[in-house]
Parts: structure tokens; sequence; C-alpha cells
């Protein structure tokens, strides 16, 4: 049934006018008490739908922030981002859900999201806060025909697609701190972390996951760790109102669709690093360098199509800074 009610659910949210009962059973292969137990089930989550004799139903308004499989798939206008969508209401962590997946076979697009993780982690093994009812968590499976060296330009690329997303939805100014971080107003609102899987040999890509995090409806600084308060916030913070997840989240996976479709084109960021930059957060501010080598100041000035940060040091010299080396903060500040 759960098919039946994502794919009746877009019948009436992609129709202006009232879809019959008949319309819906012969677009979906369903028989009418199907459809009538599926609308009974939708009114009873909250879903407003008037149904008047000889013209069928009709959509008047969804529940706020309703967060489920078929509301999220109702949503979606994509050819391959999250076509097939796997939903937890918990998990562990929806990064090695989807690898799981992606190892029996789970084709390319394959979106795992949860409402609530409970083992949600971030780059080098750091802990996410991720309870239930305020974020989107979610992963999504890549199989790439590209080379392994190329993979690291996929977190750029899934970077710019949230922050425009995001943007998109709720009007917020969003910038990036290279290479992943999402900010809102100086302060963290998504994390990125995106993984590889080799084949034995060790020469291909068997598949990517690239999992995101996003601060969404927390209502206050107090929702969050004490040692990320000053660092971090949510959408709803930093907006004054509710955010609808399910919403968001749909944007996210279209804007990526056709984001990665231009990555696809030359294998480079060329097409989309005007985007990035304009993004950019701290760019023309000074910038520490934290690389093992040594640290070093200097002045963030773009990136590289290729998605280096260019860091231009105090002698005039420009150097590319490789993500995954190296980390950089703003000179007084976490940007």
């Amino acid at each position: 049934m759960k098919t039946d009610r994502s794919d009746i659910l877009t019948c009436l949210r992609n129709s202006e006018d009232y879809v019959s009962g008949q319309q819906l059973c012969d677009r979906l292969g369903v028989s009418r008490t199907a459809v009538w137990k599926v609308m009974k089930q939708l009114k009873e989550e909250g879903y407003r739908i008037e149904s008047v004799p000889s013209r069928g139903y009709r959509l008047v308004e969804s529940p706020a922030d309703v967060y489920s499989e078929s509301e999220i798939a109702s949503r979606l206008h994509t050819k391959w981002a999250g076509r097939r969508l796997i939903y937890f209401d918990s998990t562990g962590s929806t990064n090695p859900d989807a690898k799981r997946f992606a190892e029996e076979g789970a084709p390319h697009g394959t979106t795992v999201v949860a409402d609530r993780q409970t083992a949600g982690r971030g780059r080098r093994g750091r802990a996410w806060e991720s309870p239930a009812g305020n974020s989107v968590y979610f992963t999504i499976v890549i199989r790439p025909a590209f080379v392994p060296d190329k993979a690291s330009m996929i977190t750029l690329v899934m970077a710019l697609s949230v922050a425009e997303a995001i943007h998109g939805v709720t009007g917020l100014d969003t910038g990036i701190k290279w290479p992943n971080d999402i900010v809102v107003n100086g302060k963290k609102v998504v994390g990125i972390l995106t993984e590889m899987s080799m084949t034995p040999e060790m020469n291909e890509i068997q598949f990517l996951v690239a999992g995101v995090g996003v601060n969404v409806n927390q209502e206050s600084a107090e929702a969050f760790p004490e040692e990320l308060r000053g660092t971090a916030t949510s959408l709803k913070i930093e907006s004054g109102r509710q955010i609808d997840r399910a919403a968001l989240l749909a944007r996210i996976l279209e804007q990526f669709e056709t984001d990665y479709g231009t990555f696809e084109q030359t294998l480079t960021l060329s097409a989309l690093k005007e985007r990035y930059e304009s993004r950019l957060a701290g760019r023309d501010a000074a910038v520490r360098v934290l690389d093992p080598a040594g640290e070093y100041t200097g002045i963030s000035r773009g990136i590289t199509d290729t998605g280096e940060l260019v860091v231009e040091k105090e002698n005039g010299e420009r150097v590319p800074v490789y993500a995954g080396e190296v980390s950089v903060r703003g000179l007084y500040g976490y940007i």
C-alpha cells in the first residue's frame, strides 16, 4: 500500500482540478476500495482532501511538516534521484544503510532517508546530533562512470545543490564553507559526508554515497550540544518560520540531479565554478591553512576547476589546497 499512497498523493498534488476515483484506479491499476482506503488514511493523518460526487478528490492542504515516504515521493520531479526511496523512522546512520543497499545492487539514485539517526557521524568520525522531528538526513547512491580521482568533486557538487535548494525554499542567504559545510549568518546548518567503494583491483569506483544532514526546525541554540552552540544553527532559527522538510528534501534532490548532470558533461567543476564561488564563505578574506607540513595564512581566492581552494600567500604565491589533507579556518572564527 505504500506505493499506492505515494502515487495517489502525487496524482492529487500534480492536478489543478479534481481527480476522479476512476482515473486513479485506471492510472494506478488499483481498485476503488483501495483508493477509498488510502484517502481515509490520508485524511486521518491530517491531509485535507475534498471529496465531491461525480468530480472526485482534490488535495486542499497537507499537514504541517509531514515527513514520510509517501509525502516525500509525492513531491519528487526527478528522473533518477530518489526514484527508489527507502525511508526509516529511525536508523543508525543513512550512510552505512546506503552502502549496504548499494552492495546489494541498489540502482543509481537510490536514496535512504531517516527521520532520526542514532549513530550519525561527520568527517573524521565526529558525532552528528540526529534527533527526530526536526532535521533532514539522507544519503544518495551514485554509480559513476568516471575514474576515482574525480570522486572528491561530488562533495562540492552536492554542497552547491544543497546551498541553492535551501536558498530556494527559505530565501536565506546560504554560504559554503569550503569544501562542503553550508552556513547561514556564519553558523553551520548542513554537514555532508561522501564515501567511496572501489573494485577489488582498486582502479574503478563501485559506487559513491553522499550523505547530507540539515538542521531544519530546531527551535533554539539549546537544541544543540553545548560545544556546538556557538557554531551551529537551524533554518528555522535563522528564518523565523517552520520549514517543510519533505519539500526541502525534494528540492535538494532535484537540484542535485541537475548539477550532477552538468558535472558529468566535463567531469570538472568548470560549469558550476562561478555559482559555487558566489556562495563561497570567506572568499577574499584571511584564512589559516592547517597543513600537517606547516600552518600558514593567506587570502581565500576561490576554487580551481577540480575543486581545490586557491589560497594566496603573503608573498603573492597562489597555491591549491586539497580537501581531506588539510583544514581551513577563518583567521578570526569558524569561517
